[in-house]
């Protein structure tokens, strides 16, 4: 079975209330069919009611009468969602006028449901950009208890199966912290270790990546993976996490034992965390362009609920994949 057949496997007759706010958008209305039809998660749909309705029947959706469909313009529950938003933020400076505003914006109200306890997780992004996406998710969800950091990790399938857990990789960070701290680093492997758990079933054994093993090379930034790795040890002590090792040295078994003869994981990582952003995302593309790897993701991890972006670019199929993915995490 492949990754995403798992995943969404694993998401079937969840219960779990996912909110997509775009909800008059064509490719979310449609991914929204498919996800009600395969009974991947309950939908909330925000977005105006006849406008929903019209465009389903328009290209001939049959289950989207089973979403929930809330119209933030005209929402019986303006008033109750509105004095959250108020009490969460007037220490911020926000009014309760502004707050009758804001929840009337469906990226807020999204959030807000989350909150409240009435959706278990959001996906968003086909027709916002990320800022717009996740300032929200920033101001009211904030980041999950011991963590301070969101980071973003993607699922690499790669076809040699001989590489991380029968050919599936994680990489993170690949698409939030450009220059992470030691404290932000050791949440990165922590974070990214329960996602590889959480989504894809996977035991992981985390490889904290630098261009020295063990040593090898004395730099600062070196030295810095060095302590995120000792922290993260003491974060979860019940983690398999190795580092510093370069990447051939976590990835390849032969070049592991030679480079760190001592280590559990050298040469047996699923988990790959990078020093940088933009090492993680140069070598993401990389291997998905030069391996011809699947990159599923990315996957935000550290808020306190799970709320995905996707790209504006995005495919009916990526959303639907995004939403088992959001599932998953909710169910953890």
């Amino acid at each position: 079975m492949d990754l995403i057949t798992k995943i969404r496997t694993q998401a079937k007759s969840s219960g779990k209330r996912i909110v997509l706010p775009e909800g008059t958008e064509e490719r979310t209305l449609r991914a929204a069919d498919i996800i009600l039809e395969e009974e991947l998660a309950n939908l909330i749909l925000l977005g105006n009611v006849e406008e929903i309705k019209s465009n389903a029947a328009h290209w001939n959706l049959k289950q989207i009468a089973r979403a929930t469909i809330i119209d933030p313009l005209n929402n019986p529950e303006k008033e109750r969602y509105a004095n959250l938003l108020y009490q969460l933020r007037k220490p911020k400076g926000l009014s309760m006028e502004q707050a009758l505003k804001l929840v009337e914006d469906p990226l807020y109200l999204a959030v807000l449901l989350i909150k409240n306890g009435d959706a278990d997780g959001e996906v968003a992004g086909a027709a916002n950009a990320t800022g717009d996406v996740l300032r929200p998710a920033f101001q009211i969800i904030k980041t999950a208890p011991g963590m301070s950091a969101v980071s973003g990790a993607f699922f690499m399938v790669v076809p040699d199966k001989s590489f991380g857990d029968e050919g599936v990789l994680v990489f993170a960070d690949c698409a939030v912290n450009p220059d992470p701290t030691v404290n932000e680093l050791a949440e990165i492997a922590v974070a990214s270790a329960q996602t590889a758990v959480s989504i894809a079933g996977i035991e992981p054994r985390i490889a904290m990546l630098s261009f020295s093993t063990k040593g090898s090379a004395k730099h600062e930034k070196a030295d810095k993976v060095i302590q995120a790795t000792l922290l993260a040890k003491k974060m979860a002590p019940d983690l398999l996490i190795e580092g510093e090792l370069q990447a051939d040295a976590a990835i390849v078994e032969a070049i592991g034992r030679k480079k760190a003869p001592e280590s559990k994981i050298a040469g047996k990582a699923n988990v790959l965390v990078f020093p940088s952003l933009e090492t993680g995302n140069i070598a993401y593309k990389l291997v998905q362009r030069l391996a011809g790897a699947e990159a599923i993701g990315p996957v935000l991890q550290g808020l306190a609920a799970p709320i995905n972006d996707l790209s504006r670019g995005c495919s009916v199929e990526d959303i639907v994949n995004l939403v088992a993915i959001t599932v998953n995490q909710a169910k953890k």
